[in-house]
């Protein structure tokens, strides 16, 4: 099988439209529908990926009627959709959208929405299928769940599907996501549930299995014997925005690392799956969350780093402190920065660190995923003037300019024998050209044509959070002492660095 062969494969039957559905959007008057979710449906239509029998109902607290909701979303398109809005595309879409209002814990609100299920579905010609987008609020999630059970709405009879949907975070610690997945699946069954994680939405994170598995030149150096260390880096440079209430409950840990980046540690860590079907690919992320070391509490002391952004400045402009947001307390303990390091406990990874940090306010946006390889023997070059050996580093960017980069170390022209570094460089964007996208067309697609493969499963869910649990509760035992500890548009608090110091090794240096 050839690389192009293997890509096929992972992504699936791509020109294949959509099985027939109404799609319910819970709290469909919130900024993740307008600003994600409809502008990737409106995407996928366009690419015809979704079925001709295909309907949104959009369900939220808000007293909207149909029409309101329609004009709505048509404002917000021009806004938020990732091109020119064809206007004869979104008169296809806007006629497919409809409305109920109610509240969450409203069982009559649960009757409305199977009497609109039932009329949409025969205006449009769909037969039975439906699934469930929780874009609320995670207190809400087992209410919905357990009311659409209820009302019977969850239930799959004659063949026709029911699924749901449901965002980050899952849980807000071990015991939590193990209550939450019970609670769930007393009305849904695994194959049903779809924890959605935006990040692997990506095409960058999709190919890094093309790239391990497609290609015979990297998998037999993927591992202890040639790889020293794995740097994840997720950083952002703004703030907590509107989300200060928010992020006052998350914090950066809760927000980013048991799904966003245990996912690009799985995904960079795993065996070859036996196939590319969903539990395939899942049992090799699970095996390697399962492999995680669990820290002790001396343990986090030593291999974790908290901060919070005070007041700084970029490119003259004045940023704010975190505790100066919106909706932040002015004394707020809430960390908006992690690093962290972590061991994998299998032959494969063994005493290779993987170190990951996360923050907000950071000096660029960057997601990339970074492997140093160790550095070659040095006898060779001990009678030149060859000080030290480039260390070879293969960088994956996800975001915001998707390739990947190699590092190696070359002469330097000329009668005397130099080494200096250099890189190969490859962007996506060059090669395969840009698709507009929000990231959410294919998670959307997958649930629509059942394909789990780039969802999180129950027991990788727990798996996550059994080994950042130990973290919080030390965290909460021991407030941090010196809030804030990092200027914002810088990378972080010098702690961190530290974090690598102690092994010899240092942060990769990122280009402004």
């Amino acid at each position: 099988m050839d690389q192009t062969d293997l890509l096929r494969q992972l992504k699936g039957p791509q020109h294949r439209a959509a099985d027939p559905c109404v799609m319910v959007i819970f709290g469909a008057s919130g900024d993740l529908t307008k600003r994600k979710l409809i502008p990737a449906l409106y995407n996928l239509a366009k690419d015809n990926l979704l079925s001709r029998q295909f309907a949104i109902v959009g369900f939220a607290h808000a007293e909207l009627t149909a029409d309101a909701f329609r004009e709505q979303l048509s404002n917000d398109i021009r806004s938020f959709a990732t091109g020119p809005v064809d206007e004869q595309a979104w008169d296809w879409f806007r006629r497919r959208i409809h409305y109920v209002p109610g509240s969450f814990q409203d069982a009559d609100a649960y009757r409305r929405l199977a009497q609109t299920i039932a009329e949409v579905s025969q205006e449009h010609g769909i037969d039975g299928n439906h699934f469930y987008y929780l874009a609320v609020a995670p207190k809400f999630f087992s209410t919905i769940v357990q009311e659409l059970g209820a009302a019977g709405l969850a239930r799959e009879d004659d063949g026709k599907w029911r699924r749901v949907i449901i965002e980050k975070p899952f849980g807000r610690d071990l015991d939590s996501a193990r209550a939450l997945n019970a609670e769930i699946k007393q009305v849904l069954s695994e194959r049903q549930i779809y924890r959605i994680d935006h990040y692997l939405g990506k095409e960058t994170v999709q190919n890094l299995m093309v790239f391990r598995f497609g290609n015979g030149i990297f998998e037999p150096i993927w591992n202890r014997r040639y790889i020293d260390h794995v740097q994840i880096t997720a950083a952002e440079t703004v703030g907590v925005e509107q989300r200060g209430g928010y992020y006052e409950t998350s914090g950066a840990i809760r927000d980013m690392v048991p799904n966003h980046l245990f996912q690009l540690v799985s995904l960079t860590a795993m065996e070859p799956p036996i196939s590319f079907r969903a539990d395939g690919v899942r049992d090799e992320q699970a095996k390697v969350l399962h492999a995680l070391q669990v820290p002790t509490p001396e343990e986090v002391l030593s291999k974790s780093v908290r901060g919070q952004y005070g007041e700084g400045a970029l490119q003259d402009k004045h940023l704010a402190a975190y505790r100066g947001e919106l909706d932040v307390a002015g004394n707020s303990g809430v960390e908006t920065y992690v690093a962290l390091k972590l061991m994998i406990d299998n032959w494969r990874w063994a005493d290779v660190p993987f170190y990951l940090r996360t923050g907000k306010r950071m000096s660029r946006r960057v997601t990339e995923i970074a492997i140093q390889f160790k550095r070659a023997p040095f006898m060779l070059f001990r009678d030149t003037s060859i000080a030290s050996l480039t260390q070879n580093q293969l960088v994956i960017r996800i975001q915001p300019d998707e390739g990947i980069s190699l590092r190696f170390g070359a002469k330097v022209p000329g009668p005397i024998m130099r080494q200096a570094p250099v890189e190969m460089d490859f962007c996506y964007a060059d090669h395969f050209g840009t698709t507009p996208a929000t990231g959410y067309e294919r998670l959307l697609y997958d649930c629509m044509v059942g394909d789990q493969t780039l969802f999180q499963r129950a027991d990788m869910v727990e798996a996550g959070w059994r080994v950042i649990t130990p973290v919080l509760d030390v965290w909460k035992a021991l407030p941090p002492r010196a809030f804030p500890n990092y200027p914002a548009a810088s990378w972080g608090p010098r702690e961190a660095d530290e974090l690598l110091e102690r092994d010899g090794r240092a942060w990769r240096s990122i280009a402004p």
